[in-house]
Parts: structure tokens; sequence; C-alpha cells
């Protein structure tokens, strides 16, 4: 979740994603042509007496309008600061918390696997949102009809605000509802067989939300696609993370003996024919025994098929390499490889000398043995089958 920076507090910094600027607008807007409705729910619910005409005078709907909007998303921002200071004293990390589409999330560096943890950090957003909620429902009573138009503001981000904690309680993980869910069943069983059950519920939740935003809002079609979407990539995550578990990229890696690398002065012709017989995609670059880059099929093909006999690997490979070491965790090498949209990664030992490569193939293949109940210490030993990645 990328987007601009415009602060932090507490050390943590707050973005914002480009769809937060559709978002806000289309909101304002939309609470500005509901105001004599919405007064009318604010009065129902709170007994209050506001006029719904003298707040639909002149410009006076735009202005609620975006006051509002405005309003809900600081109560979304604190709503996600309530889960990263619980976090933050527990001891996890906060990468960053992001305003968007959806509302606002917080990305932790890694998410919690104590039940206990996970159960208290899921639970203080809510928390914050019902705080929220309450705080404007007396500022709404304590202020006197002579500034309704403030009143407004207040009574309906009481309301809002209770609505938020409410629905994020529901079952429909990686909401917060769905997070607790997962705290509770991980009482009694492993963490990632408590995620598979709880992404279960999360898709089912995610479809029943989804028929509901046919008859009622779009917008509810949109939530319900991006809960499934993340519930799916959270428990794939999760399974690869406790499959891995203890594996380091030394068991994985294909080692430097079996290594194929190219050389700088290698001509794209001739790449691309040892690519389609090695049946590679992606070979480190050697100079002198010493690792000076990585070139792929992507850099290959960026070269007009007239001109691959002038071109060499030098002019097309990439000289800022992500490299890992052969004793770290094979999942940190999963999650570098994502991060920085590689799929293969050259493992230098402490001298900085190239000792083997791991790809996406080898993890997946790792995986799917650990999945049959093979051996961790026989994974990576094989190179026979191709690198397809």
């Amino acid at each position: 979740m990328r987007g601009l920076r415009i602060g932090s507090a507490f050390g943590i910094p707050v973005r914002l994603n480009w769809t937060f600027l559709i978002v806000l607008p289309l909101f304002a807007v939309f609470i500005a042509w509901d105001i004599a409705e919405l007064v009318v729910v604010i009065n129902q619910t709170f007994g209050a007496t506001m006029d719904p005409d003298q707040l639909t005078e002149g410009n006076l709907p735009w202005v609620l309008g975006l006051a509002s909007a405005l309003g809900l998303f600081t109560g979304v921002l604190l709503h996600e600061f309530g889960h990263s200071l619980v976090a933050l004293r527990y001891g996890y990390e906060i990468e960053s918390i992001t305003l968007w589409l959806l509302g606002g999330v917080a990305s932790f560096t890694e998410f919690p696997e104590d039940w206990r943890h996970e159960l208290v950090i899921a639970i203080a957003g809510p928390v914050v949102s019902v705080l929220l909620g309450v705080g404007s429902y007396v500022a709404f009573t304590s202020l006197p009809s002579s500034v309704d138009a403030v009143r407004f503001v207040f009574g309906y981000l009481a309301i809002l605000n209770i609505v938020l904690a409410a629905f994020n309680l529901l079952p429909g993980f990686p909401m917060d509802g769905g997070r607790i869910l997962r705290a509770l069943l991980a009482r009694n069983q492993p963490h990632a067989k408590a995620t598979q059950q709880a992404a279960a519920v999360g898709k089912v939740f995610a479809f029943g939300l989804g028929l509901l935003g046919l008859f009622a809002n779009w917008f509810l079609i949109v939530l319900a696609f991006f809960i499934y979407i993340a519930a799916s990539g959270e428990a794939q995550q999760t399974t690869i993370k406790a499959a891995f578990e203890d594996i380091t990229v030394s068991d994985i890696m294909t080692p430097e003996e079996n290594l194929e690398t190219v050389s700088e002065e290698t001509t794209i012709s001739d790449l691309l024919a040892r690519m389609f017989t090695e049946r590679h995609i992606g070979y480190p670059v050697l100079r002198n025994g010493n690792l000076v880059g990585m070139v792929t099929l992507d850099d290959a093909s960026a070269v007009e098929e007239v001109e691959r006999d002038a071109y060499r690997v030098e002019d097309v490979m990439s000289t800022d390499l992500h490299t890992i070491s052969p004793d770290a965790d094979a999942m940190t090498a999963f999650q570098q490889m994502q991060q920085n949209g590689v799929g293969r990664l050259p493992i230098v030992d402490d001298a900085g000398d190239l000792v083997g490569i791991i790809s996406r193939t080898d993890m997946m293949r790792a995986f799917n043995v650990i999945q049959s109940g093979g051996p961790p210490r026989t994974l990576g030993q094989s190179t026979s089958e191709p690198d397809l990645q």
C-alpha cells in the first residue's frame, strides 16, 4: 500500500494513497446531497430538533459535506492509530498508516502470531471508534441549537463512528472481527490452521457482502472484492511462512557448482539461445568471477530483434542487485522477492562472493515437497528441473 507521505506521529509515517483523493470529495458530495435526510436520521436517533431547511441553504450543504467527510477519515486514521500504538507497545514495528479508497490500513512489518497480542491489537481499533462516537455525541448534546451546522457534523460522526466500529467487528477476515476470530481460534491450534479457518469465514462473508451490494450499494461490492482478495492473500502468506519455518536459504538454493551464469560480453542473441536450450530465464552476470549484475528474459526481450547481435548483456543487465545471505530464513527471501518485484535473488556470503541463487520456482518446488511431508533438509538438492520463473 503506497502513497504520498504527509507526516508522522509516534514515529509512524502517515500516507495518502491516490485513491483517497478520489473518495474524499465523493463522500463530501454524497453527504451534501443527503443533508436533509441525514438531519432526519440524526434527529430520530438522538431525539433532537434540528431544522433541515436551515442546513440546506446556499453553499452550507457543501461545507457540511466536506467537514463531515474530513471528520470521518480523521476517525478512520485514529482507528488505525489505535491498532498501531497497541502493536508498538507489544514490540511490533509499523511501517506506515495509509488512507485509501476503503478507509485506512496499518502496515505491519510482521503480523503477531501470539493470539493474545493479536486479540488486543484487533480490538483496539473499534474501541477507539466507539470512544470517538461517544465523544462526538457528547459534543452534539452540549452545543447550543444556535450552531446546528456544527451539531450536524458531530451528530453525523457520532453515528458513523459507532457504525464503523460495529462493521469492523464483523468476521470478515482480515477485518478486525476476522482477526479477533483468528486470535480466538489460535488459542488451541496452530496459527496457520487458524488463519485458514478465519480466511474461509472471511470469504463467505465477502460473498454475502457482495450479494448485498447488488441490491444496496455498489461500494459494498468493491469492499467485498478486496476482503476476498486480502483474505486469500494473507492465508497463503501464512501457510507459506509456516511451511518454511526453520528452513534457510541454503536448504533451497541452487548452489554455486550447479549455477548457470553469463558474462557481460554475451550477446543478446546468444543469451536468448541459452534461455531456450537451458530453460532458465534469469542469470547472474559475472566479471572475473565476481557478481556484477542480473539479466532476465524481460531485459533481453526489450532489445529489438534486429539489434540483438549488436547488444550485449552489459547493455541491458540490472546492476541494482538485491542479494541475500545463505543463512537467512527462506521466508525472508520470499518476502524480499515480493517487495522488490524480482523472480530470483543472488546469494552472497560474508565475503561478498556468489555462492548460489534462489528463485520463486525453487521456493514453490520446496513448498510443494514440504506440503507433501518431505524432509526439509532434502529440499533444493536437485537442480535438474528448469527455472521457469
